[in-house]
Parts: structure tokens; C-alpha cells; sequence
């Protein structure tokens, strides 16, 4: 009797990139394999391909989807901090994506969808600078911008590697953020 298929034609692009999201978040970046993903999916082990040709697609996929869903997050916050908030807020809620965002090397740089979604979160995080008074940020905003970026990024890293379990506690890591943020932007 042939074995019955759990997937049957609804999104399967969604339901590979979400099983790929689920693989990444528990196992890393390096178990994700194609064929495992269509046997999760209940598909052939070639209907991946059509969606994404290969891995590394597949990769560019997930990144270009978290950049998406990363530019939301930051989008129409009212501060700088409060966008270091999001930053690190979104890396917590989507850890998968955001292990995969920040490893160029696992995913086609040149994709185009991939650049737009890229530019479109750099220009979300360059907006919180740029809303900054001068006496906040300094006299070189492209600067600033990367003491912001360093700032939300190790943060969020050090969070999301169980590192600042010591350093934090039990304190809300949002609240630790903002105070840090105003340690280093004091309000104009």
C-alpha cells in the first residue's frame, strides 16, 4: 500500500520554508537538506527544486524572508532605541532567520528580491539614526549608524547565544536594552 502523503496541494513553498525555518532554529544552517524537507512535507524529494532549485535557493529564501519580516519590525518605531528594542526582539522571535540573515555566505548575495528586502531594512535602521539630534549621534550619522547596528546586533547575538544570562538575569532584556541604547544615545 503506498505510503499517504501528509501534504497535499495547499502552499508548498510556505511549508518548506517553514519546515526549513524549524530544522535551522533547532539543528542549525548545516542539517538543512532538501530531501528532508520534502519527506517532512510529505512531497517528492525533487518538489523543493522547483521552488527553489537548490539549498543554497532555499537559503536565499529564508533570508530574504526574514529581511522582509525584519524591515516590518522596525518599521514606524518611534525612536532609535525603540528600534534596537524591535532589532533584538525580532532576532528573539525569529532566531532561525536571523542566524541565516547574517551569514552571507550561505545564500546568493546578488539575489535581487534579496536586495530590495536588504535595502529596505538598512533604510529602517538608518531612519532611527537620521531621527537622532546631532547632539545624540555625532557629527557622522554613517557612523553612528554602525555604533547603533554594532550595538543592537552584539546585543541581540549575546541574547540569543545564552551569554548574557549572567550579566542580565532575570531583568527584561528590552528594558536592559534601552538603558544601554540611552548609555550610548543619550536623548538630544
Amino acid at each position: 500500500m503506498p505510503r499517504e502523503r501528509s501534504y497535499h496541494h495547499g502552499d508548498l513553498r510556505q511549508a518548506v520554508l517553514t519546515a526549513a525555518v524549524d530544522v535551522i532554529r533547532t539543528e542549525g544552517p548545516g542539517a538543512l537538506s532538501l530531501r528532508d524537507l520534502a519527506r517532512r512535507a510529505g512531497v517528492s524529494h525533487a518538489a523543493p527544486a522547483h521552488h527553489f532549485k537548490d539549498r543554497t535557493g532555499l537559503l536565499t529564501a529564508i533570508a530574504t524572508e526574514g529581511y522582509e519580516r525584519f524591515a516590518d519590525a522596525l518599521a514606524d518605531a518611534p525612536d532609535l532605541r525603540e528600534r534596537g528594542v524591535r532589532y533584538v526582539r525580532f532576532a528573539a522571535d525569529h532566531p532561525a532567520h536571523f542566524q541565516v540573515m547574517f551569514q552571507p555566505d550561505l545564500y546568493r548575495t546578488d539575489d535581487p528580491d534579496l536586495l530590495a528586502a536588504k535595502d529596505r531594512a538598512a533604510a529602517e535602521l538608518r531612519a532611527g539614526v537620521t531621527g537622532l539630534p546631532a547632539t545624540g549621534r555625532g557629527n557622522d550619522t554613517r557612523l553612528a549608524g554602525v555604533a547603533a547596528w554594532s550595538l543592537a546586533h552584539g546585543f541581540a547575538t549575546l541574547l540569543l547565544s545564552g551569554n548574557l544570562a549572567g550579566p542580565v538575569g532575570a531583568e527584561d532584556p528590552e528594558e536592559v536594552f534601552r538603558s544601554l541604547a540611552t548609555l550610548l544615545f543619550p536623548r538630544g
